[in-house]
């Protein structure tokens, strides 16, 4: 277990099984555990060390005692007694014998839970052979010499340290998975957050997909891990093949899934295992998130769960888990093709909504600038346009060059408005922009980038030329001034505004960085991207271009996709022709993406953020811990102190599961402090 940041390592083993030879079926449990000495958990399948075709023989006197047998003999060989070990076996209780989970820890037995579900249809016989376990069965059962606690509602539970919450593991077996209300529902509502199935599930034409989803939709519902594991093709199958599935999932997602039997991959005759590491910390966030959880305790009743301690070695090793650094954008493809197309159909209906309160015939003006955010707006704005029937000329988009802007994105945005047949406008601003930097001078004094003096006898009827050649004579280093930019920007929205109904640009990782100017591109009628991180954005553009359009718009929108991030305030360097890069600034969208998905979905700490960054695999460069620190703490640095931002910012729709909307799910005191959050980063 590592115990500094909550992750918890489950194996779902399924053994080569001797059908009705426990020793041999323990002795190859106990090879597994020898190949497993990492993971915190391991699950073995339903009946696993007598073997679940048995039949008739569950009533042999030989089978039974042999049974008992090895299952102490398991607790006192196990290779890593600080496992938490999961079998099944039948066990013999006053007159009845019950199909059950045997939980092993320490060198000891320290419970088994009867199953409650017993099948008895179709191709099932079950209660020809076993009882039900019910909350009246005893309270505990004799295996050897031991009394073990014994019931269905037995919750094992490792005490958290470090801060962290407690392991809670509950057991249930097979068909409880397929109830209307699976045992693991209450259990979790008592607090565990780590189900195990051993189960024995015959293979038949399209169930593994059922049994799939039934899986990660329990781990959803239950907010909770669920380790499952079931019988494999050595059983006997005299009648049935069982197919060897095991699943591990995690709130909703599948985290780890093995071959099975007719999944067109060779059959596994041998002994295997699927392993993942389980986020018991994001699963103790997500419970207190979702307040209504806790309203759910009124079903337990008159339940009581009993807690039975166990222990588990901590360690810090290295994740087996895979962390992936654009936790907003799919790894595979047809997932990605989904996502953006869910995203952009949220958009466009939002807008859809919008301009319907507008009365017959709205119109939107956009402000185009050539980069990622303007050119999804507009592209939502179209295909709203579309959707309900409304001419695309309803929609002006404005390029308003400033100091900075280049020609490849102007020409870019010129040619994308063009393609989409919206009404064009170009406004250059820089005379304005002069004409406000004069009456600055004049009221404060204020001196463009320090230096130009524009109340100078030389200075005072300079027009934009001979202003951009004094510009440009001062080193590109001293071309810093957040004035010049600003009233650039606000130029810009200031234009728009009284042009019409806007439609904003500005993306959700702006807005958690505060990477906007307050009343500038900060402001508008309606904002399409309030909610699709950056990392995103560059995914839908590219989507669009390739599942909807070809040719000349086509080329557009993938050279505008490819274009470098920037505001395009400052002068472009005139020997590089180069613009102003936004990520030189404010640092790379890739990590601040990640940084702000972990901290304001999940609420972890800055170090487990940092031990997730270098855990985390496909950054586009390789970047060293000193510099995951540094843009680590900017973003935290400028998520508390741009609150006042987020806090007025319009309307916008929610796609997906974080957004940072003051009305919605980000609600924060604009002058909160993040000392605690940047003395943890940096305490060493």
């Amino acid at each position: 277990m590592n115990t500094q940041f909550g992750f918890v390592r489950v194996s779902s083993a399924i053994p080569k099984v001797s059908v009705a030879d426990p020793s041999a079926n323990t002795s190859e449990i106990l090879s597994m555990l020898a190949g497993l000495p990492d993971s915190d958990i391991v699950v073995f399948p339903e009946l696993s060390i007598s073997s679940y075709s048995c039949g008739q023989l569950f009533h042999q006197q030989a089978l039974l005692d042999a049974t008992e047998t090895q299952l102490q003999r398991l607790a006192a060989d196990a290779p890593n007694k600080r496992q938490l070990i999961i079998v099944g076996a039948p066990l013999r209780c006053g007159s009845a014998l019950y199909n059950c989970t045997v939980v092993i820890n320490n060198g000891e037995i320290i419970g088994a839970t009867p199953k409650q579900f017993v099948p008895n249809y179709n191709e099932f016989y079950e209660a020809r052979y076993f009882a039900s376990g019910d909350r009246d069965t005893p309270d505990n059962v004799r295996i050897g010499n031991q009394d073990v606690p014994f019931g269905s509602q037995l919750l094992f539970t490792h005490k958290g340290v470090h801060g962290q919450p407690d392991i809670v593991v509950y057991a249930e077996i097979c068909e409880a998975i397929w109830m209307p209300i699976p045992p693991s529902s209450l259990a979790a509502i008592a607090g565990a957050n780590i189900v195990c199935n051993p189960s024995a599930s015959p293979e038949t034409i399209g169930k593994a997909d059922y049994r799939r989803n039934l899986v990660t939709g329990q781990s959803g519902r239950c907010i909770a891990a669920y380790a499952y594991t079931s019988c494999g093709p050595t059983e006997s199958t005299a009648d049935l093949v069982y197919g060897g599935h095991a699943m591990i999932a995690q709130g909703g997602h599948l985290l780890a899934e093995s071959n099975r039997v007719g999944d067109t991959q060779p059959t596994k005759r041998d002994s295997y295992s699927v392993t993942a590491d389980v986020d018991i910390e994001m699963l103790q966030t997500e419970r207190r998130n979702t307040t209504t959880f806790i309203d759910s305790e009124k079903y337990l009743h008159d339940r009581r769960f009993t807690q039975i301690p166990f222990t588990l070695a901590h360690s810090n090793t290295q994740l087996i888990r895979p962390v992936d650094a654009m936790p907003f954008v799919p790894g595979n493809p047809d997932t990605l093709a989904a996502r953006c197309s869910e995203v952009f159909a949220i958009q466009t209906s939002a807008l859809a909504k919008r301009l319907d309160c507008l009365g017959e015939n709205p119109s939107m003006v956009i402000g185009i600038s050539g980069g990622l955010d303007s050119t999804l707006a507009l592209l939502v704005a179209t295909k709203t346009c579309d959707l309900m029937g409304i001419p695309r000329r309803n929609i002006r988009g404005v390029t308003m060059p400033g100091f900075g802007t280049t020609t490849h994105t102007l020409n870019n945005a010129h040619d994308l408005m063009q393609h989409l047949d919206v009404e064009v406008s170009e406004i250059d601003i820089r005379s304005a922009a002069l004409q406000e930097f004069y009456d600055l001078a004049r009221a404060s004094g204020y001196k463009p980038f320090g230096e130009i003096d524009l109340l100078a006898p030389e200075n005072k009827q300079l027009d934009v030329d001979k202003f951009m050649k004094l510009v440009l004579n001062i080193p590109e280093e001293k071309r810093k001034d957040l004035v010049f930019e600003n009233v650039q920007a606000r130029q810009r929205t200031q234009l728009l505004m009284n042009m019409g109904f806007v439609l904003g640009t500005g993306d959700m990782s702006e807005m958690w960085l505060g990477w906007c100017t307050y009343n500038a591109d900060h402001q508008s009628m309606y904002n399409v991207n309030c909610s699709v991180p950056k990392t995103l954005v560059k995914f839908l553009v590219e989507y669009v271009a390739n599942n909807q359009f070809e040719g000349d718009i086509q080329r557009t929108l993938i050279s505008i996709a490819n274009t470098e991030i920037s505001p395009e305030l400052l002068p472009v360097n005139e020997e590089t022709n180069k613009a102003q890069s936004t990520e030189d600034t404010v640092g790379p969208y890739e990590l601040h993406d990640f940084f702000m998905f972990n901290i304001a979905r999940y609420g972890f700490s800055p170090k487990k953020v940092m031990y997730l960054a270098k855990q985390a695999e496909g950054w586009s460069v390789e970047y060293t811990e000193e510099e995951l620190k540094k843009w680590l703490t900017i973003n935290i640095k400028r998520a508390f102190s741009q609150q006042y931002k987020r806090d007025d910012v319009p309307n916008g729709p929610k796609v997906g599961s974080l957004s940072l909307s003051p009305r919605g799910d980000w609600r924060m005191p604009s002058d909160a402090s993040a000392a605690a959050w940047l003395d943890a980063l940096h305490d060493d």
